[in-house]
């Protein structure tokens, strides 16, 4: 990020601003942390692979479940003090993981993960968002969505390696980045405490619709792109898993590569624009990952979704948290389980299409940001959201 980029998404003099970044890594490491262990998990644990693997879903539905709520929840009770209380209970729940004694013990923890992290990511959106000038709003989502890119590169680096040990180290590297956040919690609102319950019926708005269904739409393809390029780099190219886990990665590194761009493009774009460039690249990158005769062409593929995705969360975020004024985190809560809900529909929508139809059932993909273009064209976000339309 440039020296005018730091300038214009400081916060104010006294403000502790980097936890609020930090905190963005978090989320998306935990819910992709197991995928890379599977087999070490389930050899631990004396259960199957299916089980196993079921440790992902554990965490993502009651992490979407919760977040329809947990915004709106953490503004009654002060956002600073659930955050430092989710953060606590996170480092409990790895505990819990690590001292497992079974697969039944392990899902319990990991959805305790899930909904423990449902109270930590949304409000560090609407702390940014209410943090930071706004001229400087959409580069400093695109740096949270760049630590969230960061958090969905670094899982299968760090938890591979791990497992090569014992599993169960893999984490400890997260709860320590928990217990840091908890001893130097980020600073959580600007002005006066709250002094009433927040606004439940303003969340009942058109821009906040818009994001949510931007969300869903974005992870509806994203997750089935994740699933699809890993099957046939398996079935087409005959890559081994290690191959495929380097492949899998360009997805995050291409997101936080481009994070800083797609945050100056959002603040002089504006949201519209902005969304419908991402789909655009979303939707080519998705056809040219199902077509493309060559590793080489499916890795470009990958990467432009990856770039596509962490624009759109930048997108998302913007229009969410500045769409209800007295209720931040609730609104940022509600688009982000969205985004979540898409991505736990994705693999039973795609992965039949991709068993039958091959490239063609892959490509389908498209299909979900062609939508997602509609919802901006029809719709669209009114002015007053990250920058006037």
């Amino acid at each position: 990020m440039s020296e005018h980029d730091l300038a214009v998404t400081r916060p104010r003099p006294g403000v502790r601003a980097w936890p609020l970044y930090v905190g963005g890594f978090l989320g998306p490491y935990a819910s992709t942390m197991v995928t890379p262990m599977v087999p070490e998990v389930a050899d631990g644990l004396a259960t199957t692979p299916e089980l196993a693997a079921a440790a992902v879903t554990a965490y993502m539905l009651p992490f979407a479940a919760v977040m329809l709520v947990s915004g709106t929840l953490a503004e009654r009770w002060g956002r600073a003090r659930t955050m430092q209380v989710s953060l606590v209970a996170f480092v409990v729940a790895c505990g819990l993981c690590v001292l497992a004694p079974g697969i039944g013990w392990f899902l319990a923890a990991r959805a305790l993960q899930g909904v423990t992290n449902a109270f930590t990511t949304p409000l560090l959106v609407a702390a940014i968002t209410d943090l930071v000038p706004r001229a400087g709003l959409g580069r400093a989502l695109g740096l949270f969505a760049g630590m969230q890119a960061a958090g969905q590169a670094a899982s299968p680096l760090v938890s591979g390696p791990s497992a090569a040990l014992d599993w169960r180290l893999a984490f400890v590297f997260p709860a320590l980045v928990a217990l840091v956040l908890a001893a130097l919690p980020p600073t959580m609102t600007a002005g006066p405490p709250r002094t009433g319950p927040p606004p439940v019926r303003a969340l009942l708005n058109r821009n906040l619709a818009v994001a949510c269904g931007l969300s869903f739409l974005c992870y509806l393809a994203a997750v089935g792109l994740t699933v699809l390029a890993i099957l046939r780099a398996a079935d087409d190219f005959g890559l081994g898993p290690w191959e495929r886990g380097l492949l899998a990665s360009s997805f995050g590194v291409a997101g936080l590569l481009a994070a800083p761009l797609l945050g100056r493009r959002l603040d002089r774009l504006g949201p519209r624009r902005t969304g419908v460039g991402m789909n655009l690249l979303l939707a080519a990158g998705l056809v040219v990952a199902a077509v493309g005769p060559t590793v080489l062409l499916l890795g470009i593929g990958i990467a432009a979704v990856g770039v596509a995705v962490t624009g759109l969360r930048t997108t998302v975020n913007a229009i969410a948290a500045t769409s209800t004024e007295g209720n931040r985190a609730g609104a940022a809560s509600l688009a982000l389980s969205f985004q979540f809900f898409g991505g736990a529909l994705a693999p039973l929508l795609w992965v039949p299409l991709y068993s039958g139809a091959g490239a063609a059932g892959f490509a389908a993909t498209a299909v979900a940001p062609a939508l997602a273009l509609l919802l901006l064209f029809a719709l669209g976000p009114r002015r007053g959201t990250a920058r006037p339309l």
